[in-house]
Order: C-alpha cells, then structure tokens, then sequence
C-alpha cells in the first residue's frame, strides 16, 4: 500500500500490525494516527516501534479487535480523514470493515478509506456512504479506495 503526502492530516490504521503503514503515514506528514490492532506481540511490537521513533506523541494505540471495537472508536473515526485497513485476507474482513465505516455518522463526508486486499477477495463498489473511487492490482494483492460521501458527523450534531 503507497501513501501520498498526509501532511496535517489525521489517521486511523485498522489492523495495524507493527505498525509500518501509520509508522510512514507520520514520516510523510500526518498529524496523528490511531493504530487499532489487537495481537498482543503486535502491540508490543507497535509499541516498541513507536517509542523507538519517538513518535508516542503523534500516536494513539487502540488494543481492540474489528469489527466489534468500532463503537470504542467513534470519535477518532469520526475526525479521520484517511483510513488504511489491511485485514487478514479471506474476504470476510475486508467487506465487515467496509460494512462498519460504511454506516451512516461513522465517518465525515470526503474521508478516504484505503482497503487491502486479495485479489479473490472481491470488495463491493458501494457500502453504506462509502463509494470505491479506485482500485490498483500489485500482483496478487489489490489496494481498493473509497470516498464517504454525506454530512460531517460533526455538523450534524452542531445543528441538532
């Protein structure tokens, strides 16, 4: 997965590993990132990463399994303005990702959300708000993008 300049910007990583595509996310610019992960020798291995680069500050960890864990992410998924998910390969949670985000008031309108996959692992064009502007194959791996249109989450609570 290739990451444009993020300068300013902020992400979540959902299935985070190690920690390597938010870990470069903050090497090109981007203000913070949420890495969601919730394999313990991960974690550390995330944690160890973060402290390593002395990038504590500009990360916050999330020990939460998806899809049942967006509901504790609600917040930071309603600010992101990009979220990058590599989910274990076999479809099933790629499409229950897309599915969650998906929602209606999960995510404000325009933000991306950056999906990898396996190439038998068909994703849909639409999921709930979430509409697929690109998908580039490498391989045997697809990296597939997607806009949420709609309202800000935060506009909405603004006028109510």
């Amino acid at each position: 997965m290739t990451l444009e300049p993020l300068i300013g910007l902020t992400l979540v990583d959902l299935y985070a590993g190690s920690g390597a595509l938010g870990i470069e996310a903050l090497s090109r610019g981007a203000r913070t990132v949420h890495f969601v992960e919730r394999e313990r020798s991960a974690l550390a291995a995330l944690r160890e990463n973060l402290e390593t680069l002395g990038l504590e500050e500009r990360a916050q960890v999330w020990p939460l399994g998806l899809p049942q864990g967006f509901k504790r992410l609600q917040a930071a998924l309603n600010q992101a303005d990009v979220l990058i998910a590599d989910p274990p390969y076999g479809g099933a949670a790629a499409r229950a990702t897309l599915a969650a985000l998906g929602a209606p008031g999960v995510l404000r309108a325009g933000a991306r959300v950056v999906v990898e996959h396996h190439g038998k692992d068909e994703l849909p064009e639409r999921a709930g708000v979430l509409a697929r502007e690109r998908e580039r194959r490498y391989g045997e791996t697809v990296v597939s993008t997607y806009r949420a249109a709609g309202e800000d989450p935060a506009s909405a609570e603004e006028r109510a």
